[in-house]
């Protein structure tokens, strides 16, 4: 008898943003793993009525998240702010539902996490202590599994992974926050979960140089030559197959992208611009390094169209789905 696979715990991330669009547009367009959403369900339904949808939604403590009619919501409390009008207010809210997702998948409740956008501005008001959802997710793991978890962000579309060694920091400090350390464990976390994730046996990883054209020998900054290929040659001599420091302007075109499974890219724009002007409606970021499986769409709350029905859930389906392949290949691991 086959297995019946555990529904995706999603967040509803922030109320007054396009998450629960993208939800509720990829609920009527169908084809969705089983899923249960975390939230406030008496918004959604709000929101639903707002872009004319029937939606059915099921407020309950839990749901198999198995109907095509209806979205089973656990309901994380009433939230202040409305489509298009974000109130700190909601941080709490938000950073729960986070929470009970991870304590789903903890649980065996769910079978991975999806979340949907959150604004890292509001959240702060509020006095959420995180840079961003990726590095909350790593407390969360530290607090159910266990131990200390690094985690990366990878971004991955057809054809094009690209993960940043340092992430949201401001681009003047990038240098001086690089270290060889940290670059060879990100390429260790990429290799592994490539492997164990994502079922490549052998991932080659392209390692992208901080400077233009990878310092040209030094003469346009010493940080390739003096921190990222001493990363390289350490990735390499622990069998893992990388290659660089490489020039990142040359890094993504069609015959370059064919010859890596991940680019291991310095800073944030450096990794998020190339997959999001390729493949922007179909990406998915997916955090790596951590004892359970969470994607989340490219994009960010888009306030401005909130509630408008102009939300496009290209890349929300597209994180759905990943994260049902990517927990159902871990349970037959």
């Amino acid at each position: 008898m086959a297995r019946v696979p555990l529904p995706l715990a999603v967040s509803l991330g922030d109320p007054a943003g396009i998450g629960p669009d993208i939800l509720l547009a990829a609920h009527a367009a169908g084809d969705l793993p089983p899923f249960v959403a975390i939230g406030d369900g008496e918004a959604l339904a709000r929101r639903a009525r707002l872009l004319g949808l029937r939606t059915k939604i099921r407020v309950a403590a839990g749901g198999t998240g198995r109907s095509a009619r209806a979205i089973d919501v656990i309901d994380a409390g009433r939230a202040k702010g409305q489509a298009g009008k974000p109130d700190p207010a909601d941080g709490v809210l938000i950073a729960g539902a986070i929470e009970t997702a991870v304590a789903m998948v903890h649980d065996g409740r769910a079978g991975a996490v999806v979340t949907c956008p959150v604004s890292k501005a509001n959240l702060y008001q509020s006095g959420f202590r995180f840079p961003g959802h990726t590095e909350f997710l790593a407390h969360l793991a530290g607090r159910h599994w266990g131990g200390t978890h690094r985690p990366a962000m990878m971004l991955a579309a057809p054809g094009l992974r690209t993960v940043p060694v340092t992430i949201h920091i401001p681009l003047g400090a990038v240098a001086a926050s690089l270290t060889t350390a940290a670059i060879v464990e990100t390429g260790r976390i990429v290799a592994r979960d490539l492997a164990s994730r994502f079922g490549i046996a052998r991932p080659r990883l392209a390692v992208a140089g901080l400077n233009p054209h990878a310092g040209e020998g030094g003469a346009l900054g010493r940080e390739d030559a003096d921190i990222v290929a001493p990363a390289v040659k350490q990735l390499r001599a622990e069998g893992i197959e990388a290659s660089g420091p490489l020039p990142a302007d040359t890094l993504f075109h069609a015959a370059a992208r064919k010859r890596h499974d991940a680019a291991i890219c310095m800073y944030h724009d450096q990794a998020l611009i190339p997959v999001k002007t390729l493949a922007f409606e179909r990406a998915v970021n997916v955090t790596l390094g951590l004892p359970f499986v969470r994607t989340s769409p490219d994009h960010g709350t888009a306030f401005d169209i909130a509630g408008s029905g102009k939300a496009d859930p290209r890349s929300f389906i597209a994180a759905m789905r990943l994260a049902a392949r990517l927990a159902e290949r871990g349970r037959e691991a």
